[in-house]
């Protein structure tokens, strides 16, 4: 059964249709409108990696997902707020989600002290001694204008033994609360997201999602997954949150992911996402197309004419061949990175729409099954 809804906050989200648990919706941030569900591409120090912001908005983009940690250690909080906020420093000027830092804090687990009040860890950029408390994770996403700021968590990897999932899940209320408290300046409009812990253990994700609704937020998020785990397990991990979470705020699983994640995550009424894949793997050779990936270093492509797929909407992949695709990968070519890099965004957008589309019209069913059969297609006809 689900908890109630939650009116602690101002609501900025309007749920518009579902179709069985999926869901699609429309969210309202000071820079524009964020048609859900939605996949924000990652400018993880206030860029794309091999792909301009305006490639990223023609491609379908409603907003994108800056980092915390990278952005409060270069160029520092503070001088991009006295440049305007992370919108007008980029460029990017639309709807902007930061994250609160704890997931690159974990991977820095050699070079970090935790306590009950903050995490301290050491720069990978030059050494410097930095604090990151609750406080201070809220105060630096407020000086770079985001619009949606997530709470400051404890982010374990998995497989991990229950005791120090349960701590850790612990931690990260109380630091949440914090978060809710230091966040209650901060102008109308603008968004804290609370962050659901509680690794592979469905009772201790329930626990954290009743502690956070208790709390108060704009919307949850739902952390610690895609952090080494099977897929089996982050989908048990979904369906054993997403129905206790308020039906009327947006839910975000951080960090995920594939395509397959993806139609598989909203299939159990998922909304957001952000996942480095799309350009990560554009950089290093392989497209994802409506017939699945594709590996352009494959000396299978080398003499294929074909575009990657002819229908395309997004003119690179129905414009240039295979042939040459592989080869711009083979020879190190920037140009394919960026190639494939906008491709790559312009699916991940494109198969959002058709689930947006498809929940609308109430046959999300039907686009579900349409779409893997075009993948298990492409396992042999495209690849």
């Amino acid at each position: 059964m689900s908890l109630p809804e939650d009116t602690s906050l101002p609501n900025h989200f309007e749920l518009l249709a579902t179709d069985g648990a999926a869901r699609t919706g429309r969210l309202t941030t000071p820079h524009g409108v964020v048609r859900t569900p939605a996949f924000m591409p990652v400018g993880t120090a206030g860029a794309m990696k091999g792909i301009h912001w305006r490639e990223v908005r023609d491609a379908g983009a409603d907003i994108v997902l800056g980092n915390t940690y990278h952005l409060m250690l270069r160029p520092g909080a503070e001088r991009i707020a006295a440049l305007g906020g992370l919108q007008r420093f980029t460029g990017w000027g639309g709807p902007m989600l930061t994250d609160s830092g704890g997931f690159q804090v974990m991977s820095l687990s050699e070079l970090r002290k935790l306590t009950e009040n903050a995490v301290t860890f050491r720069s990978h950029i030059d050494g410097t001694k930095i604090e990151l408390s609750p406080e201070r994770a809220i105060e630096v996403q407020r000086l770079l204008g985001s619009d949606i700021a997530m709470q400051l968590d404890e982010c374990v990897r998995l497989p991990a033994g229950r005791d120090d999932i349960e701590r850790a899940m612990q931690l990260s209320l109380r630091w949440a609360a914090r978060c809710r408290r230091a966040f209650e300046t901060a102008p109308a409009g603008y968004m804290l997201f609370g962050i659901v812990q509680g690794g592979d253990v469905p009772s201790l994700r329930e626990t954290s999602v009743r502690g956070l609704v208790e709390i108060g937020f704009h919307g949850y998020a739902i952390g610690g997954l895609a952090v080494g785990e099977p897929q089996a397990v982050m989908l048990a991990m979904i369906e054993a949150t997403a129905p206790v979470l308020p039906a009327d705020r947006p839910r975000y699983l951080m960090g995920v992911g594939t395509p397959d994640d993806l139609l598989e995550s909203v299939k159990r009424g998922i909304d957001m996402f952000d996942c480095v894949l799309p350009t990560r793997n554009g950089r290093h050779g392989v497209a994802f197309t409506r017939f699945g990936p594709v590996n352009l270093r494959n000396a299978r492509h080398a003499d294929d004419p074909r575009p990657l797929d002819e229908e395309s909407p997004w003119p690179a992949a129905r414009s240039y061949s295979r042939a040459y695709l592989h080869h711009l990968v083979k020879a190190g070519e920037t140009l394919g990175a960026m190639l494939l890099s906008e491709i790559n965004i312009a699916y991940y957008q494109q198969l959002m729409a058709g689930m947006r589309g498809a929940i609308a019209a109430g046959t999300f069913a039907q686009f579900y099954a349409e779409t893997r059969a075009n993948w298990s297609r492409g396992d042999i006809a495209a690849r």
